[in-house]
């Protein structure tokens, strides 16, 4: 498997690749979340459902601009989602119309996060947008915390891996919904 500069990843990323690469505290698998062919191609690589939704990473806040409706959440809430930005910390948030279906699945709202880890703070701001970031794993297996525990099989249908450590969390970011505050995913 070619191990990938950022600029290299970035490349993939605008010719429609799915790229592995270290998050917060497990390997991710990432795509162009606009690039309905590669978004599916990575749900297939995976073995995931398109009705689960993903999750986008970015940046900065500014990357989900008329992405997601922020005037739907109330000032409180979208005050807590703001402050606990840059994070580990992924929320659903309404999504706006100009969201894929192929992203947000069977769902109203759209799983996001605005990474403080490095690489991935990296990728999306040379990338310019949002990127997929689901777990580098086949669906019901458990996600790969280091590199040479990613899937060989899983390995060899991607087109390239961006070299890096994880954050060193110990679980995957929780998931909460912005709404309700309710916790999804501990």
């Amino acid at each position: 498997m070619d191990t990938l500069s950022i600029s290299e990843s970035v490349a993939a990323l605008g010719r429609g690749g799915v790229i592995a690469y270290p998050t917060e505290a497990v390997w991710g698998l990432g795509c162009d979340p606009f690039n309905e062919a590669a978004v599916r191609r990575l749900l297939a690589i995976k073995q995931r459902e398109v009705d689960k939704g993903l999750i986008l990473v970015a940046a900065g806040r500014a990357q989900f601009e008329g992405l997601i409706d922020w005037n739907a959440l109330p000032p409180e809430r979208r005050a807590l989602v703001e402050a606990s930005w840059p994070g580990a910390n992924t929320w659903i948030v309404p999504a706006t119309a100009r969201m894929p279906r192929w992203i947000t699945g069977a769902h109203a709202g759209v799983a996001v996060r605005v990474s403080a880890h490095p690489l991935v703070a990296q990728l999306c701001t040379r990338f310019a947008m949002p990127i997929v970031s689901t777990s580098a794993n086949l669906a019901g297996q458990p996600p790969a915390f280091r590199r040479d525990a990613l899937d060989p099989a899983l390995l060899s249908q991607l087109d390239g891996v961006c070299d890096g450590e994880t954050g060193g969390l110990a679980a995957p970011t929780p998931i909460r919904d912005a709404l309700t505050g309710n916790v999804l995913r501990t």
